[in-house]
């Protein structure tokens, strides 16, 4: 149990470390990457994933980096529910100590830059449109697809091949079902950043919008244990 909490929490820190990292790259002031835009964002995102997958599995983890794969093993009863509960904590623990890296590595970036939304939108997603019933079925669909598709791909064992397969599988849903919310699909990767971004001395942050948080915290969830249910009737 031991090894899998810390390969997860090492693995979702460098998730988040990367991932919020672009995310901050291309939308704070006075940073090279300024205005990079969206292809460069799920790119970097997709590499993240990757390189977490590589940590974890490399420190005992499993490479899930979501607390949507322990949350499906205990539903269908797979797994030590003692240990799967270790690795989510260690998916939030992760994904908010990754944030906090990502803060002091800007940190000179923040106080030059104005925008107080585009500060949270280094931390966490918000929707394009903001329509919670679309909103939630955005998140719950992208993570369909992503559970859904991720565990035909990494059907067989396939080692260290799975992370640059998985980081493919979140490019795609990044690119193709991005757009509406800015695809959290992982409630771990929202609420971890989310409350970095409410805890941490940021310059001009303003609120953490915890209005919208149950969206991208829930919505995976039940994207990604519909998509575990599917799967499991369709194999028999």
């Amino acid at each position: 149990m031991y090894s899998a909490t810390l390969g997860e929490f090492l693995g979702t820190t460098i998730l988040i470390l990367l991932g919020g990292g672009v995310c901050a790259a291309v939308t704070l002031e006075k940073s090279y990457a300024k205005n990079a835009g969206w292809i460069v964002v799920t790119a970097g995102w997709a590499f993240a994933v990757a390189c977490g997958i590589f940590v974890s599995k490399a420190f005992g983890g499993p490479g899930a980096l979501n607390p949507v794969g322990p949350l499906a093993d205990i539903a269908q009863g797979k797994g030590e529910l003692v240990a799967n509960l270790g690795m989510i904590a260690g998916e939030f623990a992760g994904a908010f100590t990754g944030a906090v890296l990502v803060w002091l590595h800007y940190l000179p970036h923040w106080a030059e830059t104005s925008s107080a939304p585009a500060k949270l939108g280094v931390f966490c997603t918000a929707p394009a449109i903001r329509d919670p019933k679309a909103n939630f079925f955005s998140e719950a669909l992208g993570t369909f697809a992503l559970v859904f598709i991720a565990s035909a791909v990494t059907k067989e064992e396939l080692g260290v091949a799975t992370g640059p397969l998985v980081g493919m599988v979140v490019w795609a849903v990044g690119l193709g079902l991005g757009g509406t919310t800015g695809y959290a699909i992982n409630p771990a990767r929202d609420f971890g950043p989310r409350l970095a971004h409410a805890l941490l001395p940021i310059a001009g942050k303003g609120g953490s919008d915890w209005g919208y948080a149950w969206i991208p915290l829930l919505g995976p969830c039940v994207g990604g244990l519909l998509a575990s249910l599917v799967i499991r009737a369709l194999n028999g």
